[in-house]
């Protein structure tokens, strides 16, 4: 009986094209791990160790605080010049050191532009410290509503011209980033120069590169 036999050399590559698809099936399968590839912030998140719950009293964060400072081998004078130093950096403009609002070139522009500007925007916060102290002190004396009411439509008024100025301005101002920067989203310009020409000019954060007048550089 022939297939009790043991297969001979001639007889175990009769079929060539069928041992080469045995192979290829053999290397191309490869086994399971059995268990699913974990995210990568699972797995950072284990190599970072477990996070301690926040604290639940003062005396808990202060405690902790000081085990940071305890690690960190700056001293209190290296951090405060640090920072000392990031702020300065911040306040003149580079990019770097500036909060994610006021990055990139758009912004920068839009600042030159306001600051290289003046306009009734910028009393707008002297004007309401004037306003509240002013109906404060009128409207606590009786002889004086007459005058109240009159500084009162003075005050809406002002306020209405800012609101109009702004508004126009940031217009103005959103066009002409899309005329200098075509490829750059220009989402949030007009409030970005709303508000920061409603600010005091010593106040800006950063620091006005320009003085009003001046051109705005290419």
């Amino acid at each position: 009986m022939r297939f009790l036999r043991r297969s001979t050399p001639d007889t175990a590559t009769a079929d060539p094209e069928a041992t080469d698809i045995d192979d290829v099936a053999s290397k191309a399968y490869t086994a399971g791990k059995g268990r699913a590839t974990p995210k990568r912030r699972d797995a950072e998140a284990k190599r970072r160790g477990p996070v301690a719950p926040p604290p639940t009293s003062m005396r808990e964060a202060m405690k902790r605080n000081k085990e940071l400072r305890k690690q960190n081998p700056q001293t209190k004078d290296e951090r405060r010049a640090q920072a000392k130093e990031r702020r300065a950096r911040m306040m003149s403009g580079e990019d770097k050191y500036l909060p994610a609002r006021d990055r990139g070139p758009v912004k920068a522009y839009v600042r030159d532009v306001v600051d290289s500007r003046r306009s009734l925007l910028g009393l707008f916060m002297p004007l309401a410290i004037l306003v509240f102290i002013g109906l404060f002190v009128l409207q606590a004396n009786p002889a004086y509503v007459q005058i109240s009411s009159y500084f009162t439509l003075f005050t809406m008024a002002m306020l209405l011209v800012m609101a109009v100025e702004g508004i126009t301005n940031g217009r103005k101002i959103k066009k002409a980033v899309q005329e200098r920067f075509p490829k750059e989203p220009t989402r949030g310009v007009a409030m970005y120069a709303f508000v920061r020409a409603s600010q005091i000019r010593k106040l800006r954060v950063p620091k006005p590169r320009l003085k009003p007048g001046e051109p705005i550089p290419s």
